[in-house]
């Protein structure tokens, strides 16, 4: 009844995230879906954020006794994105945090192939997946769903670093500048979709600055 698989998106081996999605009654949940970004896991290391993620949902969530209570919040089949490595990380932590009896399986393509695979935990060959049945493109759109939530997350955070990064470069917008014009908006994407005549408006902000802050956040835009 209830599906949760999770996804890594690491691209250009910076800002590295991952995602949850969940599955229920023949539908998203998009109110469980939860992110993550890398908090412990250095470096292009798969297995290890793979294993980050997974810890961090079910062991250090607010959803943990929910989890282990609730037979409809419990996960009746836990999907994860990636091969026998990807697997083998998930698999040791949920034994770790009490969920070693639920069903867990690696989703994912040969190299060069278009079929996909099912790995399991105790089988060291994968399962070959018809490519017309069901119960293949239910999988497919579960891991498709988590691959699109890691990567619009990724990009999420890697257009606030890119804008930051552009802001620091900005002749006369020193770290108190910043701050005033970043408290007055409340956000990045908030300045950054600031009209030349609201950052004009700022208190403490000259209007040749203002100009200058507004040409160069639309540069990043184009």
């Amino acid at each position: 009844r209830r599906i949760e698989a999770f996804d890594i998106s690491n691209l250009a081996a910076d800002q590295a995230v991952g995602s949850c999605v969940v599955w229920q009654d023949e539908g998203f949940r998009t109110d469980d879906y939860r992110h993550f970004r890398m908090k412990h896991t250095i470096g292009p290391n798969d297995f290890g954020m793979m294993a980050e993620i997974v810890h961090r949902r079910y062991a250090h969530t607010t959803d943990v006794r929910a989890i282990h209570e609730s037979p409809l919040q419990r996960p009746d089949l836990i999907v994860i994105d990636g091969g026998k490595g990807q697997l083998s990380a998930a698999v040791n932590v949920l034994q770790q945090v009490g969920l070693g009896e639920v069903d867990v399986v690696g989703l994912a393509k040969a190299k060069g192939e278009k079929f996909e695979r099912i790995f399991l935990p105790d089988e060291s060959e994968p399962i070959g997946l018809p490519p017309g049945h069901p119960a293949t493109h239910l999988l497919q759109r579960i891991r498709d769903e988590a691959h699109r939530f890691a990567i619009t997350y990724h990009r999420k955070l890697r257009g606030k670093a890119l804008v930051a990064s552009v802001l620091d470069e900005i002749p006369g917008l020193g770290a108190a500048r910043k701050k005033v014009l970043l408290t007055h908006f409340g956000s990045l994407a908030r300045l950054r979709a600031a009209s030349r005549e609201e950052i004009e408006a700022v208190p403490g902000v000259p209007k040749g600055l203002a100009r200058l802050v507004h040409e160069k956040l639309q540069s990043v835009s184009r």
